[in-house]
């Protein structure tokens, strides 16, 4: 297993926003747990693009993370995913290297091929050209972010002497493919050296996906002279903590349930999976942390073992409590289970070991020297002094 030093946490934000509920208030929530993620000293948030569908509201990842921007200070910002076959690659480009120096060096750009039929379908998109378009669209990309000039001829876009004329705040600047169902997403962050963000193994499969979801990223970059690295290999995993794995799985199950059914089932159109409507199934599955901060620690450790190892962990953002039991949840992640996987607490334990194991010395010195500090003085201890010796 190879494991990063400090494992990375943040949040993949699709959003997800029952029907029924005022949008704009509900944007300006999402954004409030952003503000709280950047307080608690996560790494990375992720938004994702979405056109259809009704709980799915944000269009432009790029427009909401420069708002999110101003408001905090050093989580970095990523779209989550932009779906390339609907833009011009040099479009994506030049609005994403805008929001790296708008926010100081903290944009990342993931991309994908684009989640929802529903969205492709308004395009005029065939959906078997979805994938096709995605790679062709990120070898473009990638070679406009290193500040060469491009000149490509597509049946769907065309390029004469492109150039991206403000290059990208961060250099080398970070890019992730989004890997869900196919091996698409892993054979072109192989093919192009650039990251990956698993999705589909925690919807569609399961733990055991991730080793082989790595392997076909790295056969592709060994075919194509590439290097990646487990660094830049995210994660994600519908996570909510509680002070006890009943109350956590009490808290969510209403709202999941009501996801499953009368989102993902109802509206996207996906058949249902038996045991995975329900969270329970999908907690004994493998497929969900909810319970509590120990519960998540042996997941995470369980998860490292079976994929060999990588760099972040994102929580999906579902909206399946209160405001504030949501907060809660981040908080104890943050707090209990993310110094686990990160040097923080090293020091500590073996400043805390060294001392203890010198403690019976140390105290006898002390004795000693307070002692002595009587003796000097020409003074005797009084017995409320030798008490507190």
């Amino acid at each position: 297993m190879t494991s990063p030093t400090r494992m990375r946490f943040g949040i993949f934000m699709a959003p997800f926003h029952k029907l029924g509920e005022h949008p704009t208030v509900a944007l300006r929530r999402d954004l409030s747990i952003l503000r709280w993620l950047d307080e608690l000293d996560f790494d990375e948030a992720w938004v994702g693009e979405h056109h259809s569908s009704g709980w799915e509201t944000i269009a432009d990842p790029v427009v909401f993370l420069a708002m999110a921007a101003e408001q905090t200070r050093r989580i970095k910002l990523g779209t989550g995913v932009t779906s390339l076959p609907y833009h011009h690659p040099l479009n994506v480009a030049d609005r994403i290297s805008l929001l790296d120096h708008l926010s100081g060096g903290r944009a990342m750009l993931g991309v994908g091929p684009g989640a929802l039929p529903s969205d492709a379908m308004m395009y005029g998109i065939d959906l078997s050209h979805q994938r096709p378009r995605m790679n062709e669209s990120l070898g473009v990309i990638v070679r406009l972010l290193r500040g060469e000039t491009v000149t490509h001829q597509s049946d769907w876009f065309q390029l004469i002497d492109g150039r991206v004329q403000l290059l990208p705040y961060q250099d080398p600047f970070p890019i992730a493919v989004a890997a869900v169902q196919t091996p698409a997403g892993p054979i072109a962050a192989g093919q192009y050296g650039v990251g990956m963000i698993a999705i589909g193994s925690t919807v569609f499969g399961g733990v055991g996906d991730y080793a082989t979801m790595w392997t076909t990223a790295q056969e592709a970059a060994d075919a194509a002279g590439q290097t990646i690295s487990r660094e830049n290999w995210r994660i994600t995993m519908p996570i909510y903590l509680a002070e006890s794995k009943k109350e956590a799985i009490n808290d969510v199950k209403e709202w999941f349930h009501d996801c499953e059914t009368n989102y993902i089932e109802a509206i996207v159109g996906r058949p249902p999976k038996p045991g995975r409507d329900e969270i329970e199934g999908l907690v004994d599955a493998g497929l969900a942390i909810v319970g509590t901060p120990d519960d998540a620690i042996t997941a995470i450790k369980h998860m490292q073992e079976v994929s060999g190892g990588f760099g972040a962990l994102l929580g999906i953002g579902y909206e399946w409590a209160s405001t504030e039991k949501l907060r809660h949840s981040w908080e104890l992640l943050a707090r209990y289970v993310a110094p686990q996987f990160q040097p923080t607490l090293g020091g500590l334990q073996a400043s805390a070991d060294l001392v203890r194991s010198k403690a019976a010395t140390v105290n006898e010195l002390r004795e000693a020297a307070t002692l002595k500090a009587f003796q000097d003085a020409g003074r005797a201890p009084s017995e409320a002094s030798k008490q507190n010796l």
